[in-house]
C-alpha cells in the first residue's frame, strides 16, 4: 500500500515559481517607484548642470547640490529594495558627479 501525500500539502506550480499575485504587485510598485526616483534624479542633475555663476549665487549652487545628493540618495535606497546593490552602472548611466556622490547621506544643519 502506498501513501500519497493530499494535494492541499503540495505546493502549486505558481509559489514554486515564487510569483504570486502579491509579489507581483509589490515588484510592480517598486519598480514604478524606481522609475519616478529616476525622473527626480534627471531633474535635479538637469537643474544642477544648468546653474551659472554669472546668473546665479553659490548659496543657490550648494541647494541645488543639495538637492541632487537627496535624490540621488532615496533612489539609491530605492534601488536596493530593488534587489540592486551596485551603484555603478547608476552612476555612468545618469552621469552624477563626485561632488554630488560625496555629499549623500550626508545630514545638513
Amino acid at each position: 500500500m502506498s501513501v500519497r501525500l493530499p494535494q492541499t500539502f503540495k505546493q502549486s506550480q505558481q509559489d514554486a515559481n515564487g510569483v504570486n499575485a502579491l509579489e507581483y504587485g509589490l515588484m510592480s510598485k517598486r519598480a514604478n517607484s524606481l522609475g519616478r526616483h529616476g525622473l527626480k534624479v534627471e531633474a535635479a542633475l538637469a537643474a544642477l548642470k544648468a546653474w551659472a555663476v554669472e546668473r546665479q549665487s553659490a548659496e543657490e549652487r550648494e541647494r541645488l547640490l543639495n538637492e541632487a545628493s537627496d535624490a540621488v540618495w532615496a533612489f539609491f535606497v530605492q534601488r536596493e529594495s530593488c534587489g540592486l546593490r551596485n551603484n555603478r552602472d547608476a552612476i555612468q548611466r545618469y552621469g552624477i558627479p563626485n561632488e554630488v556622490l560625496a555629499r549623500l547621506g550626508a545630514i545638513r544643519k
